[in-house]
């Protein structure tokens, strides 16, 4: 496992406000949608297309489509998402990122929108759209992402009708990696993301980082961006259930506070038991996971993730002691976001 790239970030370019930053893998029918709706924004910006050593036509029909509107950066192997989007961070010009999935379509005025909320807040180092379903515009994908005490989040308000419940501008723990727009001094001082993750959970891990570091987010739901859920792998394949529970140990293990991480087992076994009535009542994810592998396969996933998470876990702690030791906010603090934004059992067991 690699260090935390921290401090590798040049100037930004004051004519460039905006560097969007898209990771293909393979996602030739996505492009043409996506990279149009950026194209359509309304800030001054840079389009970067990082593509992850994909095996379809995807750099053809870019370069035909777009010609050299697009900044398209080509990786020999495929690095995830993190290392994706670093790769993109690293050649890019805005004061600030935006961080976005190849499988999403941006409202017209949602660059524009979150540029504003930015600079009226300057305090805060990352600013959440609200992400609505592609496919059904009144459903929401998410505002946002919640925490479970044992370091695992899930998308806030996911799957519920848009009735204006959420279109309060407000602040939150942390954004979804979906899309969002990233202060580039923060993201100096933070570090990038964790190419150790490779896929999911890596919002988490530089969300929480972030606010370790006294960084705050904030939700902003005139900004609009459609999504197609888990396009890339299946909502309930087995590699996600494998990534999310090793890099939701990884992440507890490197940004929560030492109290709260020696209870993680406790808050980790009360979610297992929640998520195993799930599914053996055919209820929620849980239950759609069970639904797309056997229950043995599920606990198969389950120890092979943990056997993962516990080699790798040496390096985790020794980025948690550079974590930590940075850190600018009391351990009492950072209890609050519990206090604000948790989530309970039911959330993440009963719920699609």
């Amino acid at each position: 496992m690699e260090d935390l790239p921290i401090g590798t970030l040049s100037e930004h370019d004051p004519a460039v406000d905006v560097s969007a930053i898209v990771v293909n893998w393979n996602g030739r029918d996505d492009l043409e949608v996506c990279l149009g709706s950026l194209l359509r924004q309304h800030v001054p910006m840079e389009i970067i297309l990082v593509d992850n050593a994909s095996t379809d036509d995807s750099l053809a029909l870019v370069r035909d489509r777009f010609g050299n509107r697009i900044k398209v950066i080509e990786l020999e192997d495929n690095c995830g998402y993190g290392g994706g989007l670093n790769a993109g961070i690293l050649a890019s010009r805005g004061r600030f990122v935006f961080a976005l999935n190849a499988d999403t379509e941006v409202a017209p005025a949602c660059l524009a929108t979150l540029v504003d909320s930015a600079d009226r807040f300057p305090n805060f180092g990352s600013f959440a759209p609200k992400i609505l379903s592609f496919q059904d515009p009144e459903i929401i994908d998410n505002v946002g992402h919640l925490l479970y005490p044992d370091g695992l989040s899930r998308g806030r308000g996911r799957l519920e009708r848009d009735r204006g419940q959420y279109d309060r501008e407000e602040e939150i723990l942390i954004p979804s990696g979906c899309a969002m727009l990233l202060r580039r001094s923060m993201l100096a001082d933070v570090g990038l993301f964790d190419t150790d993750l490779f896929a999911y959970c890596e919002d988490t891990d530089l969300a929480l980082r972030a606010q370790l570091k006294g960084w705050r987010c904030r939700f902003v739901p005139a900004a609009v961006v459609y999504h197609k859920y888990s396009a890339a792998t299946s909502p309930y394949s087995p590699e996600k259930a494998f990534l999310v529970e090793r890099n939701r140990v990884w992440v507890s293990a490197k940004c929560l506070p030492t109290s709260m991480l020696a209870l993680t087992p406790l808050f980790t076994g009360l979610r297992l038991a929640g998520q195993a009535w799930g599914a053996i009542t055919k209820r929620g994810a849980a239950g759609k996971f069970a639904e797309a592998q056997s229950r043995t396969q599920l606990v198969g996933i389950l120890f092979r993730a943990w056997a993962a998470a516990l080699r790798g876990l040496p390096s985790a702690l020794r980025k948690r002691r550079a974590v930590q030791h940075q850190a600018r906010i009391s351990s009492i603090d950072a209890w609050q976001w519990l206090r604000l934004y948790r989530m309970g059992v039911g959330e993440i067991a009963l719920r699609d």
